[in-house]
């Protein structure tokens, strides 16, 4: 059976508000009645329920978090830097995975509403930002994260992907590539959409240049397997000259597909390139090229913003901070 603040002041001789004074304002307690009530506690491991306490008060320590996919580590870099800050300020982070899903993003941001947090930082699938919008306008600060707001009503922090994409192929054609595939599951995403403008903007600029665009339909490396299995059957005269990844987990699976029987040989046939150079786009069998992104700053930049945001109050101004992309070359298009 659980033990409740009434045991405690049974034990200690004392009142129920007192036991609370000793767990949220020990300086209006004397000292000696302190110590009686803490070794009460203590004997009865009495353990107290914060979220409720958090509740009545009308807000929780906590902020929420909502990512396209929590194992693209990515996100995982991102969530590490916003949890970092957060415990700067005494908050910790809830994690919620949208998978990709309309329908659990929109679950997560209703259980996020519930739990009273402090603020919701969420990477959207969508353009549309009406449920955010109501979320928001309900007192609970929201900040986008890793997605541009182009209407300047949310606060937001990410990359310029529409440069990143860029860069990613105008490396792919300076060495000579000219047949490129842009690889990309889940177009209505921004970033990928954002990314796939870049590409294709590098290669309006080379006469003779040409991008295909394969729907990879996800974003992870099993689905960069599939996608490199169907290259790697092509003739060798139909398949692309180099590929730009949307993401470092689709290109480790292509890497995997085309390597993978000794057919073909990356970078010398096909040149590959990714995004977001997590961690182990190094270590891949032939060292990945990628577009880098500040990720953990990206979370704690976050965080920032939603601190700002909860205390400044109805003359707060919204900010869009957007870092900018960095091309590290590996093996995969120099080896």
């Amino acid at each position: 059976m659980s033990v409740s603040v009434r045991d405690v002041a049974a034990l200690a001789g004392v009142s129920v508000g007192t036991v609370s004074n000793v767990m949220n304002r020990p300086d209006k307690v004397a000292p000696d009645t302190v110590a009686r009530v803490q070794e009460a506690i203590e004997s009865l491991g009495f353990v107290r329920n914060e979220a409720a306490r958090q509740l009545r008060a009308g807000q929780s320590h906590s902020i929420g978090l909502i990512v396209l996919d929590v194992r693209n580590p990515f996100f995982t870099d991102v969530a590490r830097g916003a949890e970092d800050r957060a415990a700067d300020g005494s908050l910790s982070v809830l994690l919620g995975n949208s998978d990709e899903k309309p329908e659990r993003e929109a679950a997560y941001i209703d259980l996020f509403q519930e739990q009273r947090v402090h603020g919701v930082l969420i990477s959207p699938l969508s353009e549309d930002l009406s449920r955010l919008r109501a979320l928001r306008d309900r007192g609970t600060p929201t900040v986008l994260v890793d997605r541009q707001d182009g209407e300047r009503e949310f606060s937001s922090v990410s990359v310029d992907d529409v440069a990143g994409g860029y860069l990613a192929v105008r490396h792919l054609l300076d060495l000579g590539r000219r047949r490129i595939a842009f690889v990309g599951g889940h177009l209505g995403i921004r970033q990928v959409a954002d990314r796939l403008r870049g590409a294709q903007n590098a290669v309006d600029e080379v006469y003779g240049a040409s991008l295909e665009v394969i729907d990879s339909e996800g974003l992870t490396v099993l689905h960069g397997r599939s996608v490199g299995e169907a290259l790697r059957d092509r003739a060798a005269f139909a398949r692309p000259e180099a590929v730009f990844a949307v993401n470092d987990l689709l290109a480790v699976g292509i890497l995997q597909a085309l390597t993978m029987l000794g057919e073909v040989r990356v970078p010398q046939d096909v040149a590959l390139i990714g995004y977001d150079d997590i961690d182990f786009a190094a270590a891949t069998v032939v060292p990945l090229s990628s577009i880098r992104q500040p990720s953990t700053l990206i979370g704690s930049t976050a965080v920032d913003l939603l601190l700002r945001e909860a205390a400044g109050g109805a003359d707060f101004v919204r900010e869009q901070i957007v870092f900018q992309p960095e091309l590290v070359v590996r093996a995969s298009t120099v080896g």
